[in-house]
């Protein structure tokens, strides 16, 4: 089985616009302003399609169904969601403040928890991400700024540049800042909670849901001013949590190959720079693809230009 590559999924945002275009070379639907590509997704109103090879045209939920265990690995449940919902965000715009639930009161809510960790692959030099709250900020506060429209004054603000990287858990509270080209690795979720945003309205000229009760109960009141990952060259382990592993390695041309063996567990790899070469397949993988390694499937990355690669494992 080859390495599957998937056709995008673009998504209107009133926080988008047409960066993909200049920072990943996409050709995007004419007239619309673009926020999210859903690079892999397996969810019930979305689905992703494999884009070239003996596979081309088939759905991923349709590859689990037939293939599960050649996809995931031996005892995969095929009826199972893919577990990983992989997007790039083109962020022209303030997101909404927002949250996702965790898992012990999502249920009750009615949602999913979803776990993510954000990757800054490009970003303005005045970028900037809203992460938890600032230290000694109390819910009873919080609540009080919500209602005077002052929930800006709450939330823990900094910097961000190309490199950075955060892992965003259930019930942190966060929103992404104007300026940044976001590569977004997921839990299986589409649950978000909007708590404020911004004053702003959507699309339509109407302001946006707002989801303030579930979003109160959802949020880690005791998450205080966390900070991004410190980068340091070469290969880092980015997250380690039970939803997923994100491993960052820097490769140039000469450098020994990436091997990834077959028989040990499906993979995701994710080009940010640059260009590698699969010496099995033949493929070449390409800045901005998001690429599944099946169970079955074998690798051999080899770097055809300075770049930067994230491996997602372990889901």
């Amino acid at each position: 089985m080859q390495l599957l590559e998937f056709t995008p999924l673009y998504m209107e945002r009133v926080w988008g616009g047409r960066g993909l275009e200049a920072k990943l070379g996409r050709t995007l639907p004419d007239g619309q302003v673009i926020g999210e590509s859903w690079e892999i997704v397996d969810r019930p109103d979305e689905q992703s399609v494999v884009a070239s090879g003996a596979l081309a045209g088939q759905t991923i939920r349709e590859l689990l169904e037939s293939s599960a265990a050649d996809i995931l690995g031996p005892g995969s449940d095929p009826a199972k969601p893919f577990p990983i919902l992989v997007k790039w965000l083109d962020c022209q715009d303030r997101l909404s403040l927002q949250v996702h639930p965790p898992a012990a009161i999502a249920p009750s809510l009615g949602g999913e928890p979803k776990t993510e960790n954000w990757y800054v692959a490009d970003a303005n030099a005045d970028a900037s991400l809203i992460v938890g709250l600032k230290k000694g900020v109390t819910r009873e506060q919080f609540e009080t700024a919500l209602a005077n429209n002052q929930a800006e004054d709450c939330v823990h603000r900094f910097p961000v540049k190309a490199g950075d990287s955060i892992l965003v858990e259930s019930g942190r509270m966060h929103a992404i800042d104007a300026g940044n080209l976001i590569l977004e690795i997921q839990q299986n979720s589409d649950t978000t909670y909007r708590v404020y945003d911004w004053g702003r309205v959507g699309l339509d000229g109407a302001p946006r849901q707002l989801h303030v009760e579930e979003s109160l109960q959802s949020i880690d009141f005791n998450d205080f001013e966390p900070d991004p990952l410190t980068i340091i060259p070469g290969e880092q382990v980015l997250a380690d949590c039970s939803e997923f592993r994100i491993r960052k390695l820097e490769l140039q041309p000469g450098d020994a190959a990436i091997e990834l063996p077959a028989g040990e567990q499906a993979r995701l790899i994710h080009i940010v720079t640059g260009t590698v070469k699969d010496e099995i397949s033949g493929q070449t993988l390409v800045g901005g693809n998001n690429t599944l390694q099946p169970y079955v499937t074998s690798a051999k990355l080899v770097a055809e230009s300075a770049t930067t690669l994230l491996i997602t494992d372990q889901f």
